[in-house]
């Protein structure tokens, strides 16, 4: 369910420059819905619901950012142009970018370097369309334009890592002569980590919605609370020891192939009639689909000028 003020700021982006008669006004279409992600033993498996936020949404649509990194993209993920039929798509054409010098410790709100790249890429793909919206557009501060759900393994030791992306823009109004203009910014990404938890807390699925105030419980809620909806279509043997890790706070053991198909049997009932894909990461492997999306996803396309022998970003795992 959307709240009032983040109502007004989706249709304000997707339909108030449809309002104007400026020619070249361009024109965002939204993508909404959830992700859940199981993170099994040797295995990340997620699933991408749709759940439109406009009439003309996009479905939430899955980018391969590097060899072990995928991103489920929401909100503003799709630009059009009236004078370009063909729209500009945040998932296509993503660049790899190369080496850059790595911080010591990741401020609040940041990531590692090497995700911080991911995060710059899309920040140089969105400011510029960002930038030619000179309507006002009504929206609260702290609700994202852009967001994103990375999910994948990092280098080294670390293992499975899942972080949500969030890219928020502000507005200024310029002074011009009888016609209202805004100057609108796109400010730099803030990171917050949902995998790995805390030290000694439980591992559980992890779920992320957009827009965040979606109602409904997670499918971690269905299963604990015993919901009849879930329980009925899990009640198969198979199931029983991916529930149990799932309610002792041990996702991390649950055998793959089971949960693979524990997440095949779970995320239909919780999507209904709106479409939905799964997939699986390894490590080793990268992405693999279980129920794939209409059309196929691009690999994230290597820079040229990154020597092959380059070192990663992500500061070494403290001890």
């Amino acid at each position: 369910m959307l709240s009032g003020a983040l109502f007004l700021f989706l249709f304000a982006v997707g339909n108030s420059a449809r309002a104007q008669d400026r020619e070249d006004e361009i024109v965002a279409n939204l993508a909404g819905g959830r992700v859940i992600v199981h993170v099994a033993k040797d295995e990340i498996i997620f699933a991408a619901i749709d759940q439109p936020v406009e009439p003309n949404s996009i479905p939430p649509r899955v980018a391969g950012v590097d060899p072990t990194h995928i991103a489920v993209l929401f909100g503003a993920s799709e630009w059009r142009i009236p004078a370009d039929p063909k729209p500009i798509r945040l998932d296509r054409n993503f660049q790899r970018l190369g080496g850059r010098e790595a911080r010591d410790d990741p401020a609040p709100g940041e990531a590692e370097p090497d995700l911080e790249l991911i995060g710059t890429a899309f920040l140089e793909k969105l400011r510029p369309l960002v930038g030619q919206l000179h309507h006002k557009v009504d929206f609260s501060s702290d609700l994202p334009v852009f967001a994103m759900v990375i999910i994948g393994y990092a280098p080294g030791d670390y293992g499975p890592e899942v972080w949500v992306v969030e890219y928020h823009m502000e507005q200024q109004e310029v002074a011009t002569r009888g016609e209202e203009y805004w100057q609108t910014r796109l400010l730099r990404p803030h990171f917050t980590q949902l995998y790995p938890p805390e030290k000694h807390a439980p591992r559980t699925l992890v779920e992320s919605r957009f827009p965040a105030g979606m109602k409904g419980p997670t499918l971690e809620e269905m299963i604990k609370s015993n919901d009849p909806r879930i329980s009925s279509v899990l009640q198969n043997g198979r199931y029983e020891k991916v529930l149990e890790n799932l309610r002792a706070g041990s996702a991390q053991k649950a055998a793959p192939v089971d949960s693979v198909e524990f997440m095949r049997a779970a995320v239909p009932v919780l999507a209904g009639n709106s479409s939905y894909v799964i997939g699986t990461m390894e490590e080793q492997r990268g992405l693999n689909w279980v129920v794939p999306p209409s059309e196929p996803v691009e690999k994230a396309q290597e820079d040229k000028n990154r020597p092959p022998d380059a070192p990663t970003l992500r500061r070494p795992i403290k001890p």
